[in-house]
């Protein structure tokens, strides 16, 4: 193995931040970039030696090979996780725009929104997927959420809280147990876990997200990322009393004063609840 490999591979293993999938994703890109810069001529790298010259070389080459603006941008927030581990700040530019990538369109408005129904679910024979396919949907958490969630910890009455160690980005939430249908499907969770988790206790979450991909892929079941989009909707109209813009429901453009401050407030409340930091993510779910 490369020096640079290595080298990276073991900062990834110190510095264990965010979810599993987070950490999974930025190993393997830095995996990724670090061959790259090998191929393109910097052979006897470091993680400390990392310098502009080598930032710009990366870019040129993922635009040369046509990545989509998504990808550089995720690409150079590893680097910059990778800068900021070895002190080295300043060598990543802090906005994009140096680089000459624009910003990504999020919004088409278009319902990206799914549900999973009784007869889907009847489909899905392993009971740990289905009750996280019913989280999914019931409370719009994302899918590792949903596998490694502790209904006996989470369930707090009126409200669930969430590990930190369940999340992308490592950030612990709250999110409402507002209705009937919810309680329901959070007892029968503590009563299929025990004290336990969604992952059975033969089996690590690798081998439990494995097993979800399996059955949903044969219950003909995609997209599932819809059920957040959904989640995002319902409580839109929830809290404004008209539907979001991608689902039907009126411009933020055309709104009132007094329902443009509702429709700001709503999205500041269900940024929190999906798990995000700017009420401007929101749009992708909601539409503007």
């Amino acid at each position: 193995m490369r020096e640079l490999n290595y080298q990276l591979k073991q900062l990834c293993r110190h510095n264990r931040d965010g979810s599993y999938r987070t950490q999974a994703d930025r190993e393997r890109l830095l995996t990724l970039i670090a061959n790259q810069l090998h191929a393109l001529g910097y052979r006897k790298m470091t993680a400390r030696s990392l310098k502009p010259k080598h930032i710009e070389a990366l870019v040129r080459h993922w635009q040369s090979e046509n990545r989509s603006i998504g990808a550089i941008k995720n690409r150079l927030s590893v680097l910059r996780w990778w800068a900021h581990k070895v002190n080295r700040q300043n060598v990543v530019a802090r906005s994009n725009a140096h680089y000459g990538i624009p910003d990504r369109q999020f919004v088409t408005n278009v319902s990206k929104a799914r549900t999973v129904t009784e007869s889907d679910l009847d489909t899905i024979r392993d009971p740990h997927v289905r009750m996280s396919l019913e989280l999914q949907q019931t409370f719009g958490l994302r899918r590792e959420e949903a596998i490694k969630f502790q209904p006996r910890f989470a369930d707090r009455g009126d409200h669930l809280i969430l590990k930190a160690s369940w999340t992308k980005g490592g950030k612990a939430r709250d999110i409402p147990v507002r209705t009937e249908a919810q309680r329901t499907v959070l007892d029968r969770a503590r009563a299929l876990t025990d004290n336990g988790s969604l992952i059975p206790s033969a089996r690590n979450y690798r081998q439990q997200l494995r097993i979800y991909e399996r059955h949903t892929a044969n219950a003909g079941l995609s997209k599932l990322h819809g059920l957040r989009h959904a989640y995002a909707q319902q409580r839109y109209q929830e809290l404004t009393g008209w539907p979001a813009p991608a689902a039907g429901g009126p411009a933020v453009k055309t709104l009132t004063p007094e329902q443009g401050a509702i429709d700001c407030q709503a999205r500041l409340i269900i940024s929190r609840e999906l798990g995000h930091e700017r009420p401007q993510i929101v749009a992708i779910y909601c539409g503007t």
